[in-house]
């Protein structure tokens, strides 16, 4: 099984790009995160006639989740369990095969101060909640999506430049350890244990063009899932393609 995740920045602004890319790599699974519209404005139809089933959470002009699987999803949860009405479009889980699977776009944060930094930390600690209640990591989990934070420096172009600020401060990676303190494994760094691997590149700064960069997209993978896991790579050829997102793709092979 391949599991993609990738922030698409819309996907209807997207969409070429995202049908060009579903039709030349055929995942098995594909988790999107800010697809920026309501669920019935979503861009169903081009996507299933390549054959994908579609389970998505949605909102106008922000946020948004979405899961494309080329088998059935089972024990769709959208949301937190404890969410309300008004709650942004950030998580959504579904069971595919024999994999557990919750897609996430983290809040971003703003800036180290600001209250979305604050709310940031909130969330996160809601997630690690869930995922501590809801998440048998005895069975095949993975967690993926955009988390909006580095791991540590290896994750950072320039760690002196970015040290405390949004992305890679402190409480952040504190944060998404407490995520991970179950049990949950980063994928990739298990086989690129080096730095020097990024998944986002500034478009105000044209950072991609001088491989300026963050790793921020993540699968956290439960110890059977791991061990299921032959690879995770992340596709800098499509962020250089015509009128990219900002993000890559990242992909991982499950046997």
């Amino acid at each position: 099984m391949r599991i993609a995740t990738w922030n698409v920045n819309s996907v209807r602004a997207r969409l070429p790009r995202v049908l060009d890319w579903l039709g030349k790599h055929q995942p098995d699974v594909v988790c999107l995160q800010e697809t920026k519209c309501r669920d019935e404005e979503f861009p169903a139809e081009p996507i299933e006639e390549l054959g994908y089933t579609i389970e998505r959470l949605g909102q106008k002009t922000y946020n948004g989740v979405a899961i494309l699987s080329r088998g059935p999803q089972e024990d769709v949860v959208k949301g937190f369990p404890d969410d309300g009405p008004d709650a942004e479009a950030r998580a959504i889980a579904s069971t595919v095969g024999d994999v557990r699977i919750l897609n996430l776009y983290v809040v971003n944060g703003k800036e180290v101060g600001d209250p979305k930094y604050t709310r940031k930390l909130a969330w996160l600690e809601r997630l690690a909640e869930y995922v501590r209640a809801g998440f048998d990591l005895g069975r095949k989990v993975v967690l993926t999506g955009d988390f909006n934070i580095t791991f540590d420096d290896r994750d950072v172009y320039d760690p002196e430049r970015w040290e405390g600020r949004i992305l890679c401060s402190v409480p952040e990676r504190e944060a998404l350890a407490k995520v991970m303190q179950p049990g949950l494994i980063d994928a990739f760094r298990e086989f690129e244990p080096d730095g020097g691997h990024y998944t986002w590149w500034d478009f105000r700064t044209r950072g991609f063009r001088r491989d300026n960069g963050l790793r921020i997209d993540h699968f956290l993978m439960s110890p059977p899932a791991m061990a299921a896991c032959t690879g995770v790579a992340i596709d800098k050829d499509e962020r250089g393609e015509d009128k990219p997102s900002d993000h890559a793709p990242v992909v991982a092979t499950l046997e």
